[in-house]
């Protein structure tokens, strides 16, 4: 639903009336049920809290950032609301570039995550769903094969992405393995370059020698 999120974010993202936006049918949902179906469901993912600190975070890397980038953040957002997003990653991201991302093997995970949960129908839908939101985050391209592709982060990206995992709690060399830098797909020598152009752009505290990561965002949030 991404194109529906830019939608909102790009409409509010200076008034901060994203929830007056969804409630005016900014989207143009032809039923109310369907209205009340995707607000619902944006909800859920992105919250729209004026007052959460994730979510502060969210809107002002999306003032900042190209498409390309909006749609990563979207996905890292996502990850730390939707647990089946999160569980997919793995399946997604041990796919070789270049190779075919197969609905089974996204059907495979699901069932072995939760036993006999989803009938056949559904955990089939389900799969196809977590497909198509990586697909929009550009992991994965074409309409009918479906290949894995490589995205291309920019120090923002990787900047929010250590931030999700700070406001998790993660510390140090925790949050390099925490599910939203590694859903990034980057070596951490890759992880660290950027970090280091982050923190050149005061997006980040980040410090490393020799086997201690020192990552901090108290000046970063304290300008939130």
């Amino acid at each position: 639903m991404y194109a529906e999120l830019a939608k909102i974010m790009d409409y509010s993202v200076d008034n901060g009336l994203f929830i007056n936006a969804l409630e005016d049918n900014l989207l143009s949902k032809t039923t109310k049920s369907n209205q009340e179906k995707t607000n619902k469901y944006l909800k859920t993912l992105y919250s729209f809290d004026n007052e959460a600190v994730e979510f502060k975070g969210f809107v002002y890397y999306w003032k900042m950032s190209e498409e390309n980038d909006k749609s990563l953040l979207a996905l890292l957002y996502a990850l730390g609301r939707d647990f089946l997003l999160a569980e997919s990653a793995e399946t997604i991201l041990k796919v070789p570039v270049g190779e075919k991302v197969k609905v089974e093997a996204v059907e495979e995970a699901l069932e072995s995550f939760h036993p006999n949960r989803f009938t056949a129908k559904t955990r089939k839908s389900v799969a196809q769903n977590l497909i198509s939101s990586w697909k929009q985050a550009g992991y994965i391209i074409g309409k009918v094969r479906g290949i894995r592709t490589k995205t291309n982060p920019t120090y923002s990206v990787v900047a929010f992405a250590m931030l999700l995992a700070y406001l998790d709690q993660k510390r140090g060399e925790l949050i390099l393995q925490s599910k939203w830098v590694r859903a990034l797909d980057l070596s951490e020598t890759k992880v660290r370059e950027l970090a280091v152009e982050a923190a050149r752009h005061d997006l980040v505290q980040y410090q490393f020698a020799g086997s201690v990561t020192v990552i901090s965002f108290e000046k970063f949030l304290s300008n939130l």
